[in-house]
């Protein structure tokens, strides 16, 4: 019998990952206490923030609606990392259960996709306001509002959904992540069966969420920036006010994506462990750490409301 077909003999008992990139070191509380002060930033501020839109009827528009979901998709992404890390951390013993590691994997996934789509449906909202403001109420109804947040959300989980049940029967070689949370392109790596029809779906899956997303975006802000040369100096104001939290958060989600892909295609053996546990936190970490502060802050309507909120007076 050869080494191959004995790998795949033994590839059945595979029931758990080491998750490897954790540092067993001193700074493991220094790294438990910033990280679970993150957790409780990121509670605070998307629950605050969601309590205002769903409490204060002016918010009560589609632009709000649509930052709820996108606060919401925080919440649940964070949830999807911070408790299993935290408990990682304090461990001696850096393993998990394959059931829960493909859990993570599809809370994780879908959250990143959600975003994408969010952040997608939000550019054509601001496009419709500032370049259609006649028509936006009657094409931006409260049904098209249902319809659009529903599709956010239910095509991310069909397609991870589907990417999980071809990436669970693979038979596994080995059962070594390198990185603080599971991770389904590592998986894959982990096979010993053929793993092509998972390479075919996951370039598709990928090339309609990021191309799609890309395309979306481009194509309304060009339409956007058109309106803001040849219109008035309020209509510049108004798209700068409100376009520019939704950027900001679009390209700081894209930075982290990027240091994502990076870090999972390339060999990154080089750069410190601490570093590059920094690096695949990012993309998980920085929007709902940062889109609280992005929109409430940036946002007049929002910002005043949180203020009424937290004096009592709503």
């Amino acid at each position: 019998m050869s080494h191959q077909q004995l790998k795949i003999m033994n590839s059945s008992r595979v029931s758990y990952f080491t998750l490897a990139a954790y540092d067993s070191g001193l700074l493991r509380h220094l790294f438990f206490i910033t990280l679970i002060c993150m957790y409780v930033v990121i509670l605070c501020a998307n629950v605050l923030l969601i309590v205002v839109i769903c409490m204060n009827r002016s918010l009560h528009e589609p632009m709000y609606v649509f930052l709820c979901s996108l606060f919401v998709n925080e919440l649940y992404g964070s949830t999807g990392l911070f408790p299993l890390l935290l408990l990682q951390i304090l461990s001696d013993v850096h393993t998990v259960s394959r059931p829960l590691c493909f859990l993570q994997i599809f809370c994780l996934y879908t959250y990143a996709n959600v975003e994408f789509c969010n952040l997608a449906v939000m550019s054509y909202d601001r496009y419709l306001a500032i370049c259609c403001p006649l028509q936006y109420n009657t094409r931006m109804t409260v049904n098209r509002v249902a319809v659009l947040i529903a599709l956010s959300w239910l095509f991310p989980f069909v397609e991870v959904a589907v990417m999980i049940c071809l990436s669970a029967p693979l038979q596994l070689c080995g059962n070594i992540i390198n990185k603080v949370y599971c991770d389904n392109y590592n998986v894959v790596k982990l096979a010993c069966s053929d793993t092509s029809v998972n390479n075919i779906y996951g370039t598709i899956y990928s090339t309609v969420i990021v191309g799609g997303v890309i395309f979306s975006v481009f194509f309304t802000y060009v339409k956007i920036l058109k309106i803001c040369l040849s219109g008035s100096k309020q209509t510049r104001q108004k798209a700068f006010s409100t376009c520019t939290p939704h950027l900001v958060s679009l390209l700081n989600f894209c930075c982290g994506a990027t240091f994502e892909v990076f870090q999972s295609r390339f060999d990154m053996r080089s750069v410190p462990n601490a570093l590059r546990v920094c690096l695949s936190l990012y993309w998980i970490t920085c929007q709902p750490l940062f889109n609280p502060f992005i929109y409430g802050l940036n946002l007049t309507k929002i910002r005043i409301s949180c203020k009424s909120l937290l004096a009592g007076k709503m």
